[in-house]
């Protein structure tokens, strides 16, 4: 019973702990600078809960906006693609696939969808996969299997669980997963994995402390930008071509009033969309600089 306890109120300890302390300092990094004042944020729609109880991941499904988006672990296995304003357009059931702890969804370039079946809250499991969905229907299904480098035990230590995992992207042939650390601290660490059916060991390329879960991530279409959403902030990363992730300019969008969120995916290059375990889609925007008045000397 307290362990039910704990597992049902941490999350809302870290929620009100990002709230209170704000976007992180990492030790050696840069600082993530606030930028609420450069985005608009409104929501935009909402999914019924006859559609689907919580969204656990969004992927871009068209050029008008629409959205594919699965249910967390134990849902059932399928894809649910709705409009923006969270109206359903199809589903797509997927069995004799088992959603074990889907967390998160992304696209590349061909438009094959990855979905990642990696949630792995106790940090135990030894079958971690990601299924890639090709073909006009997307019936083709790979599979991806992997494991990280660094896990000697399943569980570690309590103080050493940091092999969950609900966050990823594509980007060229290659898929980057950041891990939801329930271990000590608020390391967040980067891994790489191909993007091509078999078993990998994943690469461990970079790790951050950012104070807060991170639940989903997203790059931007032109491939500058990388989204982590954590609860209560989103957290944007500038990529240097030759440079480690992390390295890059770092910003925060505080989001405080969109409760527990685990979706997100980019529209354009200055706008995405998330969602929280309520089914609210919310959109942010960046504002567009206006140019000054000033006159020449």
């Amino acid at each position: 019973m307290l362990f039910l306890l704990r597992d049902k109120l941490f999350p809302v300890l870290v929620f009100l702990q990002s709230v209170i302390c704000g976007c992180a300092q990492d030790e050696g990094r840069g600082d993530f600078s606030q930028v609420r004042q450069d985005y608009v944020v409104r929501q935009i729609g909402k999914m019924s809960k006859t559609v689907l109880v919580e969204s656990s991941g969004f992927a871009p499904a068209d050029d008008f906006g629409d959205l594919w988006t699965h249910g967390d672990g134990g849902t059932d296995a399928s894809l649910y693609k709705v409009t923006p304003q969270g109206d359903l357009l199809q589903t797509l059931n997927l069995s004799p696939l088992v959603n074990i702890d889907w967390e998160d969804l992304t696209r590349d370039d061909e438009g094959r969808l990855y979905i990642g079946d990696f949630g792995n809250n106790q940090n135990k499991r030894r079958n971690l996969a990601i299924y890639r969905l090709s073909g006009s229907n997307l019936r083709q299904i790979d599979t991806i299997r992997f494991r990280y480098p660094d896990q000697r035990d399943f569980p570690p230590r309590k103080d050493e669980r940091n092999f969950d995992c609900e966050a990823f992207y594509y980007r060229q042939d290659s898929l980057y997963l950041f891990t939801k650390n329930r271990g000590k601290g608020h390391w967040v660490k980067m891994y790489a994995l191909p993007a091509r059916p078999g078993y990998h060991v994943a690469t461990l390329l970079d790790s951050i402390k950012i104070n807060t879960w991170i639940t989903a991530a997203a790059l931007s279409p032109d491939s500058r930008t990388v989204a982590l959403l954590g609860y209560g902030h989103i957290y944007l990363i500038e990529r240097q071509p030759g440079h480690r992730l992390f390295d890059g300019a770092k910003s925060c969008l505080p989001v405080p009033t969109s409760g527990q969120a685990e979706a997100l995916a980019f529209l354009d290059n200055n706008s995405f969309v998330f969602s929280n375990e309520k089914g609210r889609i919310y959109q942010a925007t960046k504002k567009p600089v206006l140019p000054t008045n000033k006159e020449p000397k």
